[in-house]
């Protein structure tokens, strides 16, 4: 007969009564040891997420406070001069970006739409280029050159306006003022499509206005070439800022500021220009004078006087450098004077 339990406590000469005692043990112990083992594993990775923490901690510290950091600065990748030069530009610390939106991606980095507040109270419009994350050194030294070349150029009543930049730690971005209504092909096609309020000034878009922001626009451009010995490249409708009174600002300068090398990248960049709005040397030959610039900025004369239309509507884009060499010119647009 089976031992019972009562037996196998007294006779323990009976190899069952080992198995059978010892299940209850191995009940108990072995869960304490895997309990014990978790904590053990929890507890070593808190550690290390809060050692992970303290050492970000120091090296934020260390950015704001403009101590040596191997963070990716304008320190680390530009010239004591540059530096300089950009330290009247850096944004005050009692300024503040708020509200930022996500607009679109730029060639650096994500663009955004902001609210500039300052210390009063007051408020504007910008927009914030920054430099993405995980940015090697080369781009992070474009990305300042970026910055200074704004700074340099932008001094003029006509061209799009730099206000702050951030260089000392990271994030890296580059503050510009926002015109309103703001682009000014976008603002073409609202006349178009009568969405403005016809009580606003803007609405009463005549022949007269065409003159007028055309007028501010070669101002511009004529800043750049005069004085910068520079080519924008990019004279379109989407490359200007119209604001309060048909004032107009020239934007757009990623072509301008890749025309200053010759490498095959920024030749790239330059050829992404739409061909429409190119002159037929530049389609050819990738050239960029300024009389391509007038080219183009006669294709923004159309753009602005047929409302936002796109230039020869009747043509294919690779077709039309053959067409140009053939002779062909566009018809003069309805509305158009004879002046103009």
């Amino acid at each position: 007969m089976p031992a019972t339990p009562h037996e196998c406590a007294n006779d323990t000469s009976l190899p069952t009564c080992y198995e059978e005692s010892s299940g209850p043990l191995a009940i108990i112990i072995i869960p304490c040891l895997l309990g014990l083992s978790t904590v053990v594993v929890v507890a070593l990775i808190f550690y290390s997420l809060h050692k992970n923490k303290e050492r970000v901690q120091s090296t934020t510290s260390q950015c704001t406070n403009g101590q040596q950091s191997a963070s990716l600065t304008a320190a680390s990748v530009s010239t004591p001069k540059v530096q300089a030069t950009l330290h009247p530009w850096e944004i005050p610390e009692e300024c503040a970006l708020e509200g930022l939106e996500f607009w679109h991606k730029g060639c650096y980095g994500p663009i955004c739409k902001a609210l500039l507040k300052t210390r009063d109270g007051a408020s504007s419009s910008v927009v914030v280029k920054s430099l993405r994350d995980g940015t090697n050194q080369p781009e992070a030294k474009e990305f300042v050159q970026w910055i200074l070349f704004h700074a340099t150029l932008c001094k003029h009543e006509n061209v799009v306006r730099m206000l702050y930049c951030q260089t000392k730690r990271l994030p890296m971005y580059l503050v510009l003022d926002a015109c309103s209504p703001g682009n000014l092909l976008h603002f073409l096609w609202t006349l178009r499509n009568g969405k403005l309020n016809t009580v606003d000034p803007l609405q009463n878009f005549s022949e007269k206005s065409v003159f007028l922001v055309a007028k501010r626009v070669a101002a511009g451009l004529d800043y750049l070439m005069s004085e910068h010995r520079l080519v924008h490249g990019d004279v379109a409708a989407r490359n200007i800022l119209i604001g309060p009174n048909l004032s107009a600002r020239v934007s757009g300068l990623g072509v301008a500021f890749a025309g200053r090398k010759t490498d095959s990248g920024m030749r790239q960049r330059a050829a992404q220009v739409p061909l429409k709005w190119q002159a037929p040397e530049r389609i050819m030959m990738q050239l960029s004078i300024d009389r391509s610039d007038v080219w183009s900025f006669g294709i923004l004369l159309y753009e602005l006087i047929t409302l936002g239309s796109a230039p020869y509507p009747e043509l294919e884009p690779q077709s039309v450098l053959p067409k140009l060499q053939g002779s062909y010119r566009m018809k003069r647009p309805e509305n158009c004077g004879g002046p103009l």
